[in-house]
């Protein structure tokens, strides 16, 4: 299904037709369907809703580079839309930030009841000296690259170098979803993280490299009332390398007995 929120084309779907509502924000470039095994945990008792952030799926992208403050004022505008005044809130990755932004906020046009943050994305990693090195280097060769004459002369090598640079998220992204995600990954939500006052599950993979363990417990020891869940031997998609054990926490959290 599809619905205009704010001038954008919004691919969502709801399945079940429970009393109370859960809402998954989706990771940075996936769409709704990989959260379907998410959504059948738990909507034999809720309501669930699934959706495209814009830019992402079959949501239309937005005309300019948003910031997550951005993506979330435009799920403020998506939950008016759905009238929905009270849910759970689930996120995974970048919807995790959107997430930690929203209950941040002194005012919302909607009640957050409870938060699940599945491998989420929001603290800042420190940076290595190597780290900075490679990235100013990075910073000096594509000022070198972008002079017309110079490219001219090399065009094959610098779009070879190009294409190498970054993280597959970047390089598979548009030029406008590029610098979305260049905005998010430079905001560090750490200090957000102790205004977060709703019951709050985490659920990490202690293998996971985009969102490392020591993020789940940096979120664990600084949001009030928390507590953490290891998938262990899973990565950043935790709810899919192990979907048994994924489903049985997910399920004794919200107390959904087996079928």
């Amino acid at each position: 299904m599809n619905i205009i929120v704010d001038g954008h084309s919004v691919n969502y779907k709801i399945t079940g037709e429970g009393t109370e509502t859960i809402v998954i924000l989706q990771g940075w470039g996936t769409h709704l369907g990989v959260y379907d095994w998410v959504a059948d945990s738990l909507n034999r008792v809720y309501r669930v809703v699934q959706f495209d952030f814009p830019g992402f799926g079959g949501s239309d992208e937005p005309e300019e580079a948003w910031s997550v403050d951005d993506f979330t004022d435009f799920f403020c505008k998506f939950m008016q839309a759905l009238e929905i005044k009270k849910a759970t809130l689930i996120g995974h990755s970048y919807g995790g930030r959107v997430i930690i932004k929203l209950a941040a906020r002194e005012s919302i046009p909607f009640e957050i009841d409870r938060i699940v943050l599945i491998d989420s994305a929001g603290i800042m990693p420190k940076r290595s000296l190597w780290k900075k090195l490679k990235t100013r280097k990075y910073k000096i060769l594509n000022r070198i690259f972008r002079n017309k004459v110079i490219y001219y002369l090399f065009p094959e090598l610098i779009d070879d170098w190009r294409s190498r640079q970054g993280s597959a998220d970047y390089r598979n992204a548009s030029p406008i979803m590029r610098q979305c995600l260049v905005k998010a990954v430079n905001e560090d939500l750490t200090e957000l993280l102790p205004k977060i006052k709703q019951d709050t599950l985490l659920v990490w993979g202690d293998k996971d490299t985009a969102t490392p363990i020591s993020d789940a417990q940096i979120m664990k020891e600084k949001i009030p009332s928390s507590g953490l869940v290891v998938l262990e031997g899973t990565g950043h998609f935790s709810f899919i390398e192990n979907p048994n054990k994924f489903r049985a926490v997910i399920q004794a959290y919200f107390g959904i007995g087996a079928a």
